[in-house]
């Protein structure tokens, strides 16, 4: 049971090109790939130089091809429903691109698709195994920070765009782009309850017509408030993490984390005093602070290389699916609530 699985692409281009292929062709034991499907003829004869496969210039071909057991949908975001759905019923297993959609009504479809046909599908969320919000996860979860307050996700760069991916009319935009990453994260360390939803859109640099600049906030009661901001005009990017608590906090990138905390034990007891305080100041106290770093090691692995190797064993050994796409429709409800309350 350890062979390979045949894959074919549809989409060669940065995420079918760049990523997936790539960590085909990084992990041969795993994954080979045996067709591609991409309407330009030059990207065709890359793909079979480069693998040997088949190449086709339609769709409908590559998911008739009998060789072919998984789909990876890399085309434009407005085709991923519709391919996804065409590709579940030819009998394929699918790896679907973010966005899983362009509406909620899309990932319903594209779910039901794939029970009626009991085929898996699974949407490429590979930030959930980044290495920086594994650690992140793993420090707010080992309580040291103590009740978290605050998680703010900042995705800061300053600069113009002007490919298919700032038109609406494509399904662009920031919040498709790249809020599928940052919100799935979110909602990983948000928990199971149900969010308010507060979104504020606008177009500042791009020479699209949509948004660039995408703030977030996701907030229950009990659970921690989550400010999520993605844009493309911070000349003064802030950290990609900032954790608040009532024992400490975190802050870091995707390459290094820093966090301090101390024991509730360490400090005095004390309780509300109405007497004037010492030369009129305020209070203070010192704190005992403890402090760990965590840096990304030369061997880590990427998020991309860990998905793939998480569905070869679903695939393969039968472990459980560990991106659902029950999972990813929450993050979809969050866009689709973010569109809903706000026009870019």
């Amino acid at each position: 049971m350890n062979r390979q699985i045949n894959v074919g692409i549809a989409g060669l281009g940065r995420s079918g090109w760049v990523i997936h292929a790539g960590v085909f062709e990084k992990c041969p034991h795993m994954y080979k790939v045996v067709g591609v499907f991409d309407l330009i003829e030059e990207r065709q004869h890359e793909a079979v130089n480069r693998f040997g496969c088949r190449a086709y210039s339609d769709f409908e071909s590559l998911i008739e091809d009998d060789a072919v057991e998984l789909v990876v949908i890399a085309t434009p975001s407005r085709l991923h429903a519709p391919q996804t759905i065409e590709a579940l019923t030819a009998g394929k297993m699918v790896v679907c691109e973010k966005p899983m959609a362009t509406s909620l009504a899309e990932v319903d479809a594209m779910i039901q698709t794939a029970k009626d046909t009991g085929n898996l599908l699974t949407i490429f969320q590979n930030r959930r195994y980044a290495p920086d919000f594994l650690k992140v996860k793993e420090v707010i979860q080992s309580g040291k920070l103590g009740s978290i307050i605050l998680i703010k996700i900042s995705w800061h760069s300053f600069g113009r765009r002007w490919d298919w991916q700032t038109l609406r009319k494509f399904g662009g935009g920031e919040l498709s782009n790249n809020g599928p990453h940052a919100i799935d994260q979110a909602l990983q360390l948000f928990g199971e309850k149900k969010p308010k939803v507060f979104c504020h859109l606008q177009r500042t640099l791009t020479l699209g017509d949509a948004e660039d600049h995408v703030k977030i906030i996701l907030s229950a009661r009990g659970s921690p408030m989550i400010d999520i901001e993605i844009t493309h005009a911070c000349a003064y990017p802030q950290s990609t993490w900032l954790v608040m608590g009532t024992l400490g906090g975190l802050t870091g990138s995707a390459s290094s984390l820093k966090w301090k905390y101390f024991e509730p034990h360490d400090l005095r007891q004390r309780q509300v005093d109405v007497n004037p305080t010492p030369d009129r100041s305020y209070n203070w106290e010192q704190i005992l602070w403890k402090e760990e770093m965590w840096q990304i090691g030369d061997n880590y692995k990427s998020g991309e290389f860990a998905f793939y190797d998480k569905l070869y064993q679903t695939m393969r050994h039968g472990a459980p699916l560990s991106i659902t796409p029950e999972s990813v429709r929450r993050a979809m409800w969050v866009i689709q609530k973010c569109r809903e309350s706000c026009v870019a």
